[in-house]
Parts: structure tokens; C-alpha cells; sequence
């Protein structure tokens, strides 16, 4: 299959590398011309795991290309995804469909033949309708037809999750695009990879209630270990014991400083304004959203409280300020609110984290970064876990402890125990739900 991928983000990148590794000659077009420069010249722009060397494989094979020519891609392609950003609109919740609806009409005016138009991007309920509609106003002659197709990648697992997915979700209003649909993922077919066919409300829907349903599930924690704490509980036993319950399972249990990154936070708010123009609010999800906020103030109480009140002139190291690790994004960190106050609250801030520094350095703007975690903590008052990069799972603890003016750390993630802290030398050791 021939196909042209409209964005070169998170996710049209990902899936343009992985569609040309299955043997399609895939296009990868952005307006971004120095984007396109830096692709063409082999640099991957986000970090993925195993991204770079699978899309120099692909390159060398002669099945993937960048460019910026929109209409030349479009023109030789069997099916075109839309993989253009949907960022969450100020001030209503709405999601953002200005770069969807550019690239339908740029696409309309550049089709050639039987073409199905394929958006891969988080989108509300009918905007593929949409999409058809505006393809067809600017093009009439266009013999088109729309698919959705949904993402679900984690970010630092994006590759595997495409290629051994879960499931493939497939929204198509006619056969002729389901054939076309199933030919490009018929390598997953092979494999016996679950398919889902559908309509197109349906695709659409099925992503954001997967995306609210995994929230719902991260801030029911959040919220169980807020009353751990509270009782005596240890969070981490508690989700083990639910987690054995085949009918709950034991992903997304893991207590912390709730939820970020690019799609909990813009999905579940989209979901909830789903739900206000129908009239059919969505209580859970609102509250989600609510109890999401409330922990993150909850993670900076924790700090407060073990820097006996204040923040004023104390020296705290950071280890990690990516949403997770793995990747180097940092939308909707839970670091854009803890480090931000902590600042604000007259600390000297030290940060370490393997990938965020780049995308960091504006968003944190007054903390000082480190590239080493036993250097950030020397002569600090205190040490926080946020995010729970492999780097930070086996520190040498005696030496964090011997290091620190005052040795004493905030485990946002759970990744060590009081007993081992304190065996190493820590006067204080806080974690989440313990």
C-alpha cells in the first residue's frame, strides 16, 4: 500500500515508521520544513525507544520518506491518515480541530483517485463525519471514502504497542474502505492481532472511554491511598489484593501524583464536554478530573510537611520531571505543578532527569540541572522521587543519605520502603499510601 502520513508528532511519526516496517511505502509530510530537514538527515525529533534505528532500517529499505510537499503525497496515496495535534481549546474544553480541518481541505485539493481518508488523531464523536463533509465541499470530483482509526500507544512502549497490539479499532461507513483498512493492517491479521470493525461513532467513542476508564482507574488509587494513609493501609498491598481479581486487573494501580501526560488530561476534559453538549453529564469523568487536581495539591503537602512547613531557603533535588518514564514529554506533568511551588515557595531547586531537560529548560524555568543524581542531592534538605525512571529504581541510598545536609525523601512513586530508607541513614521517609 502507498500511504501519506499528514504529521510528523507523537503519533504520525510512530505509526508512519511502524506502517513502512511492514512492508507499505509510506510518505511522512509536516509543514515544518526544518523538521522535515532534521528527519531527512536521519534525527529522530522525539525520544521513543527504538524509533531512531527502526526508521533508518525502513529509510535504507526505500519504504519511508519526509517531506513537506503535501500535495505530491496525497496525490500517490492509497490511503491518507491525519495525525495532526488536537490540543484541548482554551476556555471550554472542547478539543482543538483547526489543524484537522486544515489538513482535510489541503488533502481534498490534492486527491487522485479512489483514496480513503484515514484520521488517526484524537477526535470528538462525528468529526469524521466532518472531515467528509469538508473534503467533499473542496473537492467534489474527490472519490473518497473515511476511516477512523484510533491510537493507542504508551509513550516509551509506542513501537511495541503497535506492532503486538491490544487491539486495531477501525470505524468505516462502507466495505470498500474496509478492505482498503484491512489490507494496510493485514500484517497484524496474520497474526491473529483482535481487528475491531465499526462505525465511525463507535471508533471514536471507544477511544475516549478507554482513555477515561484508565484515569478513573489511577485516581481511584490516588484516592485509596489518601485514606491508607489515613488507616494504616499500605496502597501497594491493597493493589496487589484487587489486582488479582481478574475482572479488575493489575494495570494502572500503581498510587502516585496522579495522572499527566499528552492524552489523559485533554481526553478526559474533551470526554466531559462531550457530555455538557448533549446534555448527558459525565459525573465519573468530571470528578476524575477534580480528584486528579486535589492529588497533585495533596503530593505538594507531603513535601511541605517534610520540609518541616516551609520551603523557604531549602535546598530540594527533583529525580525526574517527565510524566513518565521512557519519553521525554512533559505535558501535564505532574512537575509543572509540584516544581513551580516549590520555587514559588523559596526553594533552590536541583533537578535530574534522563530525557527532559530539553523540552525542561523552558518549562521549569530557575531550577538548576543536573546530570547525576548523587551530585543534585549534596547538601540538599531533601530528595523527591517523581518520576520513576530506571536510573532512580536501585540509587545507593547510604550514599543520597551521607550526601544531604538533611537526609530526608519524598518517594512519590513508591519505588523504596520506609525500612530501607531508614536503614540508610534517612530520618524521613515519605511515600504515597503507606
Amino acid at each position: 500500500m502507498r500511504i501519506a502520513m499528514i504529521g510528523t508528532g507523537y503519533v504520525g511519526l510512530v505509526s508512519g515508521v511502524c506502517f513502512s516496517d511492514f512492508g507499505h511505502d509510506v510518505v511522512c509530510v509536516d509543514k515544518d520544513a526544518a523538521k522535515i530537514a532534521r528527519l531527512q538527515a536521519g534525527e529522530v525529533p522525539i525520544y521513543e525507544p527504538g524509533l531512531e534505528d527502526l526508521m533508518a532500517r525502513n529509510v535504507a529499505a526505500g519504504r519511508l520518506f519526509f517531506t513537506d510537499d503535501l500535495a505530491a503525497a496525497v496525490a500517490e496515496a492509497e490511503a491518507v491518515f491525519i495525525a495532526v495535534g488536537t490540543p484541548t481549546r482554551r476556555g471550554d474544553g472542547h478539543a482543538d480541530l483547526t489543524y484537522v480541518m486544515a489538513a482535510s481541505e489541503e488533502i481534498a485539493a490534492a486527491l487522485q483517485g479512489y483514496t480513503v481518508v484515514v484520521t488517526k488523531s484524537t477526535v470528538p464523536l462525528s468529526t469524521n463525519r466532518q472531515v467528509k463533509q469538508v473534503i467533499a465541499k473542496a473537492n467534489p470530483a474527490a472519490d473518497f471514502d473515511v476511516a477512523s482509526n484510533p491510537e493507542f500507544l504508551r509513550e516509551g512502549a509506542a513501537i511495541d504497542d503497535f506492532m503486538r497490539p491490544d487491539r486495531v479499532v477501525v470505524g468505516v461507513q462502507n466495505d470498500r474502505a474496509a478492505e482498503v483498512m484491512a489490507e494496510i493492517y493485514r500484517p497484524l491479521y496474520l497474526r491473529d492481532f483482535p481487528i475491531l470493525t465499526t462505525d465511525l461513532e463507535s471508533a471514536e467513542m471507544i477511544k475516549y472511554a478507554a482513555n477515561a476508564f484508565l484515569a478513573t482507574k489511577i485516581t481511584f488509587m490516588n484516592e485509596i491511598a489518601g485514606l491508607c494513609e489515613r488507616v494504616g493501609s499500605d496502597v501497594k498491598e491493597v493493589a496487589r489484593g484487587i489486582g488479582l481479581d481478574g475482572r479488575i486487573g493489575n494495570k494502572f494501580l500503581h498510587a502516585g501524583p496522579g495522572y499527566g501526560g499528552s492524552c489523559f488530561p485533554k481526553d478526559t476534559a474533551a470526554l466531559a464536554r462531550i457530555g455538557q453538549d448533549h446534555a448527558y453529564p459525565m459525573q465519573i469523568t468530571e470528578t476524575v478530573m477534580r480528584v486528579n487536581q486535589e492529588v497533585k495539591a495533596r503530593m505538594l503537602e507531603k513535601l511541605r510537611d517534610a520540609c518541616d512547613g516551609s520551603f523557604n531557603g531549602k535546598t530540594i533535588a527533583v529525580l525526574g520531571v517527565t510524566f513518565k518514564p521512557n519519553t521525554d514529554d512533559m505535558r501535564e506533568a505532574p512537575s509543572l505543578t509540584i516544581v513551580p511551588a516549590l520555587i514559588g515557595g523559596g526553594a533552590r531547586v536541583r533537578v535530574v532527569d534522563p530525557q527532559g531537560e530539553a523540552e525542561g529548560r523552558d518549562l521549569l524555568p530557575g531550577v538548576k540541572w543536573e546530570d547525576d543524581p548523587y551530585k543534585a542531592v549534596r547538601n540538599a534538605d531533601l530528595v523527591v522521587l517523581l518520576t520513576e525512571w530506571n536510573e532512580f529504581r536501585a540509587l545507593d541510598l547510604k550514599v543520597l543519605a551521607r550526601k544531604m545536609a538533611q537526609p530526608r525523601m519524598v518517594d512519590l512513586r513508591n519505588i523504596y520502603t520506609a525500612k530501607a530508607a531508614k536503614r540508610a541513614g534517612f530520618e524521613t521517609y515519605i511515600g504515597v499510601g503507606r
